[in-house]
């Protein structure tokens, strides 16, 4: 198995996990175009994806969709209440009915209803969903399992859960999100101060300061490989983000050292593939 991140950010989102046989595209997030051109841009066509799975409904993670759905043919992967909230673009503005009109008609027939509380497969891929905390309809992260390599993927989350950090253990990479610095955060002059508190909120966003928490008192150190997503692009610094990360790691009790690699991805280009 092995997996890239397509992309990650406020912009938008999107994660390709692979085996020999089988391409998951996780989250359209970004322009039907830009996913197509970044799937061509690490070896992947668009005809060879299997499913698409949407985490959750907000436009950072399936804003691409509906467009995406004219390229593709394999099925999109959803629970039933984020279907709904997807359909629902009353409140997008102008042109709403139209909108979800749209985008019934794209996905008509052509989606697999999941649940975040059970397991899924797709193609030689087994999918375990676990719902987090977030200001979404039915929002999850979930760990992809094959032949014993497990892979997790979670962002827009405001807490590490217990559930999550059950979740997490005894992974051999993890997707995390690391969206700002608290300082940054504050200081940033074009955020309201009602949109820092939805960030800020345990149903909002993970701060740089609860990643490196959860890395130094609840990580149990198994993975090789975590790579920090979905960065603000106000309110924190790729720079930063991983300093913060790997400083975690070094107050790790001498104990429980932890031989595991920090690396970023980035709103505009994949990164490279991490293999197994």
């Amino acid at each position: 198995m092995k997996f890239t991140v397509l992309g990650s950010g406020s912009t938008g989102n999107a994660v390709l996990i692979s085996s020999e046989k089988t391409n998951v595209l996780v989250d359209a997030g970004m322009s039907a175009r830009e996913i197509l051109r970044r799937l061509g841009e690490v070896g992947v066509d668009h005809e060879q994806l299997d499913g698409v799975l949407i985490t959750h409904e907000h436009g950072d993670h399936a804003g691409g969709l509906r467009v995406l759905m004219s390229s593709v043919k394999c099925p999109v992967f959803i629970s039933g209440p984020t279907l709904s909230a997807y359909f629902d673009t009353r409140s997008g503005g102008t042109n709403g009915d139209s909108e979800s009109s749209k985008r019934q008609k794209a996905l008509n027939e052509r989606t697999v209803e999941i649940t975040s509380d059970h397991d899924f497969r797709i193609g030689d891929i087994d999918f375990e969903p676990f719902s987090v905390p977030h200001d979404a309809a039915d929002n999850f992260g979930f760990v992809a399992r094959r032949e014993g390599v497990r892979v997790a993927t979670l962002m827009d989350f405001g807490y590490f859960t217990e559930l999550i950090k059950e979740k997490l253990r005894g992974c051999d990479a993890i997707v995390v999100e690391s969206n700002h610095s608290s300082d940054m955060l504050r200081a940033c002059s074009v955020y309201s101060w009602d949109l820092k508190q939805r960030i800020m909120s345990r149903t909002g966003h993970l701060s740089n300061e609860d990643l490196a928490d959860w890395l130094q008192m609840d990580f149990d150190g198994n993975a090789r490989h975590v790579v920090l997503a979905h960065l603000s692009q106000r309110a924190n610094d790729h720079h930063l983000a991983k300093i913060t990360a790997e400083t975690a790691l070094k107050m790790r009790s001498p104990l429980f050292r932890a031989e595991t690699h920090i690396s970023i991805s980035q709103p505009k280009t994949p990164t490279d593939w991490i293999k197994f």
